[in-house]
């Protein structure tokens, strides 16, 4: 079940007696526990029947003497265990998993196990899969952050252009919850009718429409020498906006995906098989003709070498983030 499949049901109070929501990514089991918190029970039995536990200050045992309470004036008892990554469960896993064995039905008890997946191999991850309901919230992979985005907004009621949820997804990276939170102040600040281009984001996150990790591989593509030592120049300028490991990593990406454009035999499919929205493929069929095969494998090899002379391995000379970027960019062009 999805994200959205789960909050159906809620809303139809078709409910279960034990969610475990666990996974590296931490935006849905927010979403789905916020969602519990909000509507399960209303505001006159919240003060009698829900209860907010923190892993790493509760024992196990009171985690279970608390579901096994009886709601008070309410169908329902709703249990939150918030951060339940650090709950020993270990130390009591004999009668936890009896408890998920034999749940309470008035009894609504949450799980929220962050940034790492609940251990499959234990027997108690059985007995919640069968007795209840087991959601994994499985990190995004980068190329589908704008997609993401595109939709996030989308259900919002606004429009965003392909151009700027691409810069978004390139600065603001595959952390759901803060992108979530980057676009809820854009969407603040931008009517719904008006498209949310570049210029918003600029005025708005602080981003720099033309001085940006994303403009400067247009310019690489494009082997705009001018505007690509403009970009690296306001980079120096401004290095806590602008870390060394954070454009590397983008470029290596950039160039992985030229060398891939390059063996994809139906270019008809080079934007699914690139993962990258369509309206940017002419951006990489320009920088493959301008980077051949060996010149793009030659430029990658570069970004690794350079990327270990910014951690000071197998650094001579001058190791200034800036100066290394210049001499990268120069031998990447030339």
């Amino acid at each position: 079940m999805t994200a959205a499949d789960i909050i159906k049901d809620i809303k139809a109070r078709k409910l279960k007696p034990i969610y475990l929501l666990h996974g590296e990514e931490s935006y849905y089991i927010d979403l789905i526990s916020d969602f519990l918190e909000e509507n399960v029970l209303n505001d006159m039995e919240k003060g009698f029947n829900q209860t907010v536990l923190y892993g790493k200050d509760t024992e196990v045992m009171t985690v279970l003497n608390a579901a096994r309470r009886y709601p008070m004036m309410s169908d329902y008892q709703l249990i939150l265990v918030k951060e339940a990554q650090d709950l020993k469960i270990d130390k009591a896993a004999e009668q936890f998993q009896a408890y998920c064995e034999q749940p309470l039905n008035s009894t609504i008890l949450v799980l929220c196990h962050k940034y790492g997946k609940f251990d499959k191999r234990k027997k108690v991850y059985k007995v919640i899969e069968k007795n209840g309901l087991v959601f994994e919230s499985a990190s995004i992979y980068e190329n589908k952050v704008p997609a993401w985005i595109e939709e996030f907004i989308k259900s919002r009621g606004h429009h965003i252009n392909p151009k700027a949820s691409a810069l978004l997804a390139e600065y603001l990276g595959n952390d759901l919850s803060k992108v979530a939170n980057e676009l809820e102040k854009l969407m603040l600040n931008v009517p719904r009718e008006q498209e949310i281009g570049t210029k918003a984001i600029q005025d708005n996150i602080g981003i720099s429409k033309e001085y940006n990790v994303f403009e400067l591989q247009n310019a690489l593509g494009r082997r705009d020498v001018l505007k690509a030592n403009q970009i690296i120049n306001y980079f120096e300028a401004n290095p806590k906006a602008n870390p060394m490991v954070l454009i590397m990593g983008n470029l290596a990406g950039y160039f992985t995906k030229i060398l891939k454009y390059h063996y994809v035999k139906d270019k008809s499919q080079a934007a699914k098989e690139l993962g990258v929205n369509p309206y940017f493929l002419k951006d990489y069929e320009l920088a493959a003709r301008n980077y051949n095969v060996g010149k793009t494998f030659e430029i990658i090899s570069l970004l690794r070498e350079y990327d270990l002379k910014s951690k000071g391995v197998d650094a001579t000379g001058n190791t200034e983030t800036g100066d290394l970027m210049k001499e990268l960019v120069f031998k990447m062009m030339h």
